[in-house]
């Protein structure tokens, strides 16, 4: 039941992520995108762990470490240097 539902939750997190970043609405708004991205693949690499799905683990894993990145450039560098600037 569990693993069943994080399956709809990565499906789902990854087609409104797509989505969001797809329709370039904006730094926030791709920023955000990514921090979706980074539901779908836990949820995807929590099934994994359920299921010995290994390489579908490993795989999300490593794009939830993209998804970290994508997180920073889009919304905690901005910030960052927005907060600096403001000195």
């Amino acid at each position: 039941m569990i693993e069943e539902s994080l399956r709809w939750i990565g499906m789902v997190a990854a087609i409104v992520a797509a989505s969001i970043v797809a329709a370039r609405l904006g730094d926030r708004a791709t920023g955000l995108g990514f921090v979706v991205f980074l539901v779908s693949s836990s949820s995807w690499v929590a099934v994994g762990l359920m299921a010995g799905q290994y390489a579908l683990m490993i795989q999300n894993a490593f794009l939830c470490a993209v998804n970290l990145l994508g997180i920073y450039r889009w919304l905690l560098r901005p910030a960052i240097a927005s907060k600096n600037s403001g000195r």
